[in-house]
């Protein structure tokens, strides 16, 4: 097997989502969804764009995640009265109880991906990744990739 990073990281991310998988059906909840919930858990109130820019995803694709999650009842929309052309996306109660859930289980996840890794070497690696996020997003706007 290739031993590439892109290879290591696309393995480690998909052992990730698998472990997860069963949890996002057992809370209703589709492929990235848990995100959104969890930053309006968090950060209270906001509007599309603010998530789109903080999870480096285009305003469309998280419009058409908020309207399923709006459907399944775990957020509501309001009308923004700073600025009437925007809503406001706000985490139900039921959102809320799905996001301490995903927490959790997130927490689990951690634990066995990084069993056996010294708490030295687990603020090492969180660095690591911190700082290849942060290249990638510098090389981008470079033009580099």
């Amino acid at each position: 097997m290739e031993r590439t990073f892109h290879m290591l990281l696309y393995r480690a991310f998909h052992a990730q989502r698998n472990y997860l998988r069963a949890s996002l059906n057992e809370l209703g909840l589709g492929s990235g969804q848990p995100k959104l919930v969890a930053y309006l858990a968090a950060r209270g109130p906001c509007r599309q764009r603010e998530m789109a820019d903080y999870f480096d995803v285009d305003p469309a694709t998280v419009s058409r995640m908020l309207d399923c999650l709006q459907k399944g009842g775990f957020v509501t929309r309001r009308a923004d009265e700073q600025n009437r052309r925007c809503d406001l996306v706000e985490v139900t109660e039921l959102g809320r109880q799905a996001s301490t859930v995903w927490r959790e289980r997130c927490q689990q996840a951690e634990e066995v991906m990084l069993r056996g890794f010294t708490e030295e070497e687990r603020e090492r690696f969180s660095d690591y990744l911190s700082r290849a996020y942060q290249n990638l997003r510098r090389g981008e706007k470079e033009g580099e990739l």
